[in-house]
Parts: C-alpha cells; structure tokens; sequence
C-alpha cells in the first residue's frame, strides 16, 4: 500500500504538519548526518578488518556498536531523507512496520553495546570476580548476547504485543507510543524498562565503579599507567555521554505521551527527539577516531588516503587498544 499525499496511519490526520520549507531542511540535515554516519562506521569496521592490531577482543563491542550504528543510518536515516524530500512517508503500512523494527532492533543494538562496552572495561580493569582473562569467547558472547537482547523486545510487536507507527511530522516511523490500548501500554512500559533503563544502570554502575578505581590509583601515584587508564575511561565516558543525549530526549517524550496522552505536543517539538536520536550514529565514531591515537592512526589514514596530519613519532603506551588491569595497583588503607 502506497500512501496519498497525506498521512493516514493510526494517531495523524490527512494535513501537512510541516511547511514545504521543513521537510526540506529535515531532509538536508538527515542526508548530512546519514552520510556522514555511513562512511565513519564503515571505515570502523573496514580498518578492524584490515589491521590486526585492531581485532582485540575489548573492540568486538565497538565493532558491533559501528555496525548497529551503519544498521540504523541504512534502515532509518537515508528513507527519512527521501520521505521528508517527498514530504510525506511513502513506504505504505508494511514499510512502516520494516522500518520501526529495524531502526529499533539497531537502535537498542547500539545501547546494549555501550552497555557491554562500560562492562567489560570494568573487568578487565576493576577484575571485580578475580583474575578472570577477558578472551574472546567472553567478547563474541556478549555481542551475541546484545543481538538477542534487542531480537527478544523488538519482535512483539510484529505479533500484536505492542506496534510500529509513525512518529514526529508522519516521515519515519518507531514504536506506538500513542496508543492506549492496554496491549501496548504495557509493552511500552516494559520496553522502556528493559531495553533502556536497565542499560542505562548498567553503564552508570560500570563507570561510576571504574572511576572509583582510577582515583584510588591516582591517589597511590599510578603514574604513566593511571593516566592512559584514565584517558580510555574517558573516551569510553564521551560515547555514553553522546548516546544519552542522543537518545533521552526520544524517550523522555515517549513517557510522557505513555503517561499523559493528553499532552499537547507541537509537531516540531515531536520531531526534534527522533532525529536528534538518528543522529547518535556519527557520534561514537568521530569520538572514537579523535580520543584513541592508535585507531586514529589507521582511520585517519584510511580516509585521507593514506595521509594523517595528525601521525606523530611517539606512540606511547596510552594510546593501546588493549586495557590492562589496574585494581592490584591499589594497595589496601
């Protein structure tokens, strides 16, 4: 099914919620980032493959975070450009149920492996159950697990367990926060819960221990090595700062319509958290590329065709890839 040029899916009217002009510029602004996201998460994953030193196990979660990322932009960030050109969604109801599953599968993807990301740095550096080697068994599990975890809570609604609608100005489409069906309140709730709450205490406990740990080495004078723990903490800080950004003004607007259905919410104001959140897919790379010199040297590289302005001679022991444990640098009060 095709749609007229109008919206008429459940929850919006047969009326243009933007001007001409608005369309145009969403549209502009989504090629830009979707472009942009396209060619940092695939140089991500082509320069893992490429160089060895980059295919250690604590990079399995950042690759996977670049391909849920390139996931997103394929499925959600390049059709919002063509259907907001066009001005109306043109994918009919079976695209729009595609799409909604898709970017939300990426999406959560993405959020399970900063997740996984914040965790697996706390054991290899806290070593919180012992002197555990972190192996790649161990990084294969939890990509596995991330996908599963996102599969798990994204396939309901393809079964009438909550549904996929569209949101914003009516040009791209997500889960139903709209409805109050019993149904998919209950899903809604559970989703929020589950795939974005619960990630969320995760990276926070993480972090929250690691830094712990890093000041307590600082505070025994850990040196050279405190402080490259300390920058990697820190980069890996700045991605779920960026996704949080990303994507809590997505759902703190889903609470409240879940909550308040009767909440007055302007176009515009529905629009801007959707693709704020689409855009999250350049964030973590650029982090990624500009905090760690040893991915930089390869990225960059890469992209400028074998030029890097920014290659230096010193390759210190900061810049590794691989993080090494420093809780047994503490000596007990």
């Amino acid at each position: 099914m095709v749609l007229p040029n109008a919206t008429t899916f459940h929850g919006f009217a047969k009326e243009n919620l933007l001007p001409r002009a608005g369309f145009i510029t969403l549209s502009i602004i989504m090629a830009l980032f979707s472009v942009s996201a396209v060619i940092l998460n695939s140089t991500v994953i082509i320069v893992t493959i490429l160089h060895k030193q980059l295919r250690q196990p604590l990079n399995f979660a950042l690759v996977n975070l670049a391909v849920a990322d390139l996931g997103t932009t394929l499925t959600g960030g390049l059709p919002s450009v063509v259907t907001n050109a066009v001005g109306y969604y043109i994918m009919g109801r079976v695209g729009c149920v595609v799409e909604g599953f898709c970017v939300a599968l990426f999406g959560i993807t993405a959020l399970c492996s900063v997740a996984l990301i914040a965790v697996e740095r706390l054991f290899v550096v806290c070593k919180p159950i012992g002197t555990m080697t972190f192996q790649k068994k161990h990084a294969a599990g939890g990509v596995a697990l991330s996908w599963f975890w996102s599969l798990l809570w994204n396939t309901p609604p393809l079964f009438g367990w909550g549904s996929y609608q569209l949101e914003g100005v009516g040009t791209s489409c997500g889960p139903d926060w709209h409805s109050r069906d019993p149904k998919n309140v209950s899903y809604i709730l559970c989703y929020f819960l589950l795939c974005f709450a619960v990630p969320f205490a995760i990276i926070v406990v993480s972090y929250s221990w690691l830094l712990w740990t890093l000041r307590q080495v600082a505070r025994v004078g850990g040196g050279a090595a405190a402080k490259a723990e300390a920058k990697i903490a820190w980069m890996v800080v700045a991605m779920v700062v960026a996704f949080l950004i990303s994507w809590l003004p997505y759902a703190a607007l889903a609470l409240t319509v879940v909550f308040d259905p009767d909440v007055k919410i302007s176009p515009l104001v529905g629009t801007l958290p959707v693709y704020l959140a689409k855009s999250s897919t350049v964030y973590n790379p650029l982090i990624y590329i500009y905090m760690n010199k040893q991915f930089q040297k390869y990225a960059v590289s890469f992209l400028l065709c074998g030029n890097n302005p920014w290659a230096s001679e010193e390759e210190v022991s900061e810049t590794q890839t691989i993080v090494t444990p420093v809780n047994n640098k503490i000596s007990p009060e």
